[in-house]
């Protein structure tokens, strides 16, 4: 009898677990949140606002970290087409950098080897990051241009970007032809 209520109990809980939708642009469950505002320094010490990054278009938020190969796979791949989503649709890449003090120190070379050409924001004491939800890296958010939380993905496999770039196509004005 303990093993039937035992089982029962657990095919419950596991209906009550599959039950919770998880809050995505794709299922409309998920809330249009604006863009927090915090005090961060790029890599040169130059503050910044982040409900105020000053793009016109949309701005994909990338958070990171100089330990995490699926972060530096994810913002390298990003990397290698940056440049023609950027004539696209006029995306700018922001990488958020929460490595702490310890690690701090290897992002510049990181970066500055990889020549990556977003701006890099340093978020030692995880303050945009609680702002922001984040629990683990990788984790990408799309912003529009009024600074509305449109859409957001956890963690990296190769393809991703390919999905985020048909949501920035999604709220970019197309850009007129020269």
């Amino acid at each position: 009898m303990k093993k039937y209520f035992f089982l029962l109990l657990s095919f419950n809980l596991t209906l009550a677990v599959l039950a919770q939708e998880t809050p995505t642009s794709e299922n409309h469950l998920f809330e249009v949140k604006k863009l927090p505002n915090v005090a961060l320094k790029d890599m040169d010490g130059k503050s910044f606002n982040t409900g105020s990054l000053g793009f016109e278009g949309p701005v994909v938020i990338s958070f990171w970290a100089t330990w995490c190969s699926p972060c530096k796979r994810e913002l390298n791949t990003i990397h290698d087409l940056y440049e023609d989503w950027q004539e696209e649709t006029g995306v700018n890449l922001v990488a958020v950098s929460i490595d702490d003090t310890k690690t701090s120190a290897q992002v510049p070379a990181y970066v500055n080897g990889k020549m990556w050409e977003y701006l890099v924001l340093m978020d030692p004491n995880g303050d945009f990051k609680r702002a922001m939800g984040v629990n683990n890296v990788p984790h990408t958010f799309l912003v529009d241009a009024e600074g509305n939380i449109v859409y957001s993905h956890n963690n990296y496999a190769p393809g991703d970007e390919t999905k985020l770039y048909e949501e920035i196509k999604k709220i970019a004005k197309p850009k007129a032809k020269e």
